[in-house]
This record gives C-alpha cells, structure tokens and sequence, in this order.
C-alpha cells in the first residue's frame, strides 16, 4: 500500500468484536497463559506482551508507521521527544565517549551537552552547521555518535545529510537526525546513512496540540540496545498518548502538504514586505541551502524564521499587536503559533551562543498552521504595521 492509504488501513490489533477502528489497551499489564507462557515471554523465546511500560498494542501499531514512513525496521516509542534523545544517548554512550554534533539544536538537547553529560563524563563537541566539510577535522577516537537537526531549531538552516552520512560512515560513527521539523514526508534521513531517526510526535505525528510523545526510529540491532534502556529505565508512552498518535497519523500526509503550501506562500509574502530584514524558508530560493533543500526535501514543512527590523522592541510589539495566531511553547499545530526563541526555547543559552547559531534579538519563529493562509497574514500583516 502507498504511505497515505497504509497510514489509515494498517491496523494491527482487532478484538472479538471486529471494530472498524483500532481499539484503546488501556491496561498496565497483561495475563499469561501458564507458568511455561510467562517465562518464555520474560525470556524473550516468545513474542508477546508483558507489561506496558515495556509494550503495547496501541504502540506496536504507531511504531509500525512511522518505522514504515521512515523506511526503517523498526522502533522504540517515548513520552516526549526528549526523552527520546536521552534515550538513545543513554543507550549507546559510556564516561569517556564524545559526541559530535550541530551547534544548531534545540535548547533542552544543549542542556543536555553541555551541563548533565558532562556530570557523566561524556563530552560534546560543537560544530557549526554550514562548515560541513571541516566536521572530519573534529572527530576524535573518543566520537561515539554524530547528531544534528535538519532544518535546524529555530534558524531553520539546511544540513546536507549525504555528506554527514558519509563522514558517519568513513569514521564508524552512530548517525543519528532529529527529523521532526521536516517528517517522513518531507524527508527521510534513512535514505542518507541515518542509523536512527528521533522526533518529537508531540508536534507535527499529533499536530493538533494535545499530546506528548516521542518516537527512535532504525534498525532491529540499534533498537534493541535502546529498548535495554528504555525498559529499564522507564521513559514509557503511554496506551492513550499512543493510540491518539497512531490515529493522528492517518491524516499527516494531507496535513504536510497543506502546511508546506501554506509556509511557502507566508515566506513570500515575508520577503516583500518593508518591515522586514530577512526570510528564511527552506523551498525559497533565497535560502543559503535551497539547492541542499531541493535535493533532501519533498517539501519545505510548516516553520518560517524572520528578523524583524528594529530588533527586540519591534519584535515584543509584533507579537503583542497579534490577533489569531497563538503564543505558546509549541509546534506543528494545526493552529500558527509565533514564538520569540531568544526569550523562550532558547533563552537558556548564553547570548554569545544564540550569535553563534544565528538568534537574534529580532527573530521570530512562526510555525505556520492549516488556516486559511489568507487569514494568516492578514493578521501578520496587521501585527507587522
């Protein structure tokens, strides 16, 4: 089946009673059928279900999508996309071991770099995104893992994932993207080397801003190392955040493409207007990286960055004068959300830092929703006067 009619007509499990759509497992644990039965499924000799912190049918079946959508074999389901990075980083680092990665990330995975791993003895050493060809220079015989996020948190800047893959490749590096701006449907870092793919399914898998999720995604051999992890550890999706995700999948093709046509008119419309000193979109030829986006992207997703002129009053002013789009910490709604990332998901970082990946004072991030886009801007336009 192609992706759009696979994502609504995979359903794994059906009861007795035949229901058309999949059923809620709200249970915590599930009954053997003898002692022999119990032991073989705690033993891993048989496939089964135990206990649901470690599985269950509502998340066996959104695992089963998304490992489809991203053309991997398998996956492991979390309650949030952080504890989806935790997760794998857990999993496959030891005190001594080095992580490469993209300046460019989200504010909590920075945090995680630079102020809880090193309390393990695990160090990370920053690049910058667009000096891709002297990432090599900075590999060392402790680098475990290479990571980064394309389009970039909240620049929305381009890495090329076939150069990064094959540096992964050259040195035995674990490859590892955060894919969630972008989706399976935008793009699919498998496709360049990618040995796992992380997202946070509470933005754009969920995409009507009511639940939390997380989802790893990549071979049967990585997952089971994080599995040993994450079983113990205790980082579970829960039945009902499941089951709400896997059906908020069936309409997420539908929803990328009305996000991306929607962001790309919203870029443009951007760009011509006088109160503003830049755009950044990844399908607008005026992006630094178009011809990458172009050549690793199906479309350029739902975020839109801009720099308003006049800085961090004209910014405060901006969002303040708007009438319908929403203020809040969140993305990939079907609702436009502005954000201001220098004083919220970024505002942990040192000033000095937020230069260095290209946050200004006058940013806005708009993650544009499924409104009609006439009425999007007309209240940015409004705001922006």
């Amino acid at each position: 089946m192609r992706k759009e009619t696979y994502l609504i007509r995979s359903q794994t499990e059906r009861s007795k009673h035949k229901e058309h759509s999949v059923p809620l497992y709200m249970t915590s644990s599930y009954t053997f059928d003898d002692a022999d039965h119990m032991a073989a499924l705690f033993n891993d000799e048989e496939e089964g279900y135990i206990y649901s912190r470690y599985s269950n049918p509502n998340i066996t079946e959104f695992v089963d999508k998304v490992a489809r959508l991203e053309g991997t074999e398998t996956g492991w389901a979390t309650g949030s996309g952080m504890a989806a990075i935790f997760s794998t980083f857990g999993a496959f680092l030891s005190s001594g071991d080095e992580i490469l990665s993209s300046r460019s990330v989200f504010g909590s995975t920075h945090k995680l770099f630079t102020e809880i791993f090193p309390k393990w003895g695990i160090k990370t050493n920053y690049v910058a995104f667009d000096d891709i060809d002297n990432w090599e220079q900075a590999v060392t015989p402790s680098t475990k893992i290479l990571y980064l996020e394309t389009p970039t948190n909240p620049g929305v800047d381009i890495i090329d994932l076939e150069k990064a893959g094959k540096i992964a490749k050259t040195h035995n590096l674990l490859f590892v993207v955060d894919n969630c701006f972008a989706t399976p449907i935008n793009q699919r870092p498998a496709e360049f080397g990618a040995d796992l793919i992380i997202h946070s399914a509470t933005k754009y898998f969920d995409g009507q801003g009511r639940t939390m999720g997380g989802i790893i995604l990549g071979s049967e051999e990585h997952i089971k190392t994080i599995q040993g992890f994450a079983r113990h550890t205790g980082p579970a999706l829960s039945p009902f955040n499941a089951w709400t995700l896997s059906k908020s999948l069936e309409t997420l093709p539908i929803r990328i493409e009305r996000h991306n046509l929607n962001a790309l008119e919203i870029a443009e419309k951007l760009e011509k207007h006088p109160k503003v000193n830049w755009v950044k979109y990844p399908f607008l030829p005026s992006h630094p990286q178009f011809e990458i986006a172009k050549k690793q992207m199906d479309g350029g997703g739902g975020l839109v960055t801009f720099e308003i002129k006049g800085g961090l009053q004209e910014g405060k002013r901006f969002l303040n004068s708007l009438k319908m789009l929403s203020l809040t910490a969140n993305l990939g709604d079907s609702r436009s959300i502005a954000t201001h990332p220098a004083s919220t998901t970024h505002s942990k970082l040192t000033e000095a830092d937020r230069e260095k990946v290209g946050i200004s004072a006058g940013l806005i991030r708009i993650s544009v929703g499924l409104e009609h886009v006439d009425d999007i801007w007309e209240d940015m336009e409004q705001a922006l006067g």
